[in-house]
């Protein structure tokens, strides 16, 4: 029986400050002042094979989005924008990927502890590997089983929630863990008012009487698959409306489903044992999925503009 690939032992490079080095030789000492105290920032990027290669999708929106959280929370990323573009293409062709996701993060260095960051420096790597589907082929095929979590998503004041910044998913593993325990796959998270927020890395969607709803942005992440599949449903004539949404109004949903780079588009069967709709993937959205890996894998021409290819 074959041992699986932990993530630091595997072939390949990774961008580290600048310069690929062997993927086992990108480490950093125990010391490092992120690993300690969670403050950092990254990235979920993906690219999808396609006709034309490799291609990167909404490359430039996630990299926006790493520099906004950097300033957010005062971290000053050493590159520009366009070098880390190019890092993301570099890592996928220098490790012979035709598809793959990619983690860009900035997070500082060993130089010093205590909670001052002051005098630190900024590392900054991007690493890309192949992975599929994340909550696997059947989840996106026929639902996914959720509760809702006991933990409530961040206030937006009591930190950065805008930022996708690392200490934050603590509360994002906490959450998951209680859920998949209880025999879940995936948790939905409240904000500190009781209304719907998100899941642990995704957003949320509910579909009723074929208008395709989601949270206001308070405490949620301004997921770019979520603009994607907004931008999707406009493109069909759907009415998209964003409003607080109760727990009550997803369990008499039409349909509902999660976004992310990672989730894709993955239906939502079920929450808190009571059904969504008829508990299979509703037929909006079979058809947003379907659009939204056209998209992604380049047969979609209504949106190649989204796609950043290999040169």
């Amino acid at each position: 029986m074959a041992i699986p690939q932990t993530m630091e032992d595997r072939d390949g490079f990774i961008w580290f400050n600048d310069k690929f080095v062997p993927w086992r030789e990108a480490n950093t000492h125990v010391l490092t002042h992120t690993l300690h105290y969670g403050l950092g920032v990254f990235e979920g990027v993906r690219a999808y094979e396609t006709k034309k290669g490799p291609a990167i999708f909404r490359l430039e929106d996630h990299t926006k989005r790493l520099f906004n959280s950097a300033h957010i929370v005062g971290i000053k990323i050493p590159f520009t924008p366009a070098q880390i573009n190019q890092a993301h293409k570099d890592s996928i062709s220098k490790n012979n990927l035709k598809s793959g996701y990619i983690r860009p993060m900035a997070f500082y260095g060993a130089e010093a502890m205590g909670i001052s960051a002051k005098e630190l420096s900024t590392n900054v790597i991007v690493a890309a590997w192949s992975w599929g589907a994340y909550m696997g082929q059947e989840a996106l095929d026929s639902g996914i089983k959720v509760k809702t979590s006991s933990l409530s998503r961040h206030h937006v004041n009591s930190t950065m929630t805008k930022a996708k910044a690392n200490g934050n998913y603590m509360n994002s593993i906490l959450a998951h863990q209680e859920a998949t325990n209880d025999g879940y796959d995936e948790a939905l998270l409240l904000d500190t008012q009781g209304f719907i927020a998100e899941g642990t890395g995704e957003n949320i969607f509910i579909v009723k009487n074929g208008v395709l709803i989601t949270p206001t942005l308070t405490s949620a992440l301004e997921g770019i698959t979520r603009d994607t599949v907004m931008t999707i449903a406009k493109g069909l004539n759907v009415k998209v409306n964003e409003k607080s949404i109760t727990r009550d109004e997803v369990y008499t949903a039409d349909e509902a489903f999660f976004t992310g780079t990672a989730a894709e588009v993955t239906p939502i069967k079920e929450l808190d044992g009571r059904l969504i709709g008829k508990g299979i993937k509703g037929p909006l959205t079979s058809k947003i999925q379907t659009i939204y890996f056209d998209t992604v894998k380049g047969d979609n021409p209504d949106y190649e503009h989204w796609l950043s290819y290999i040169d």
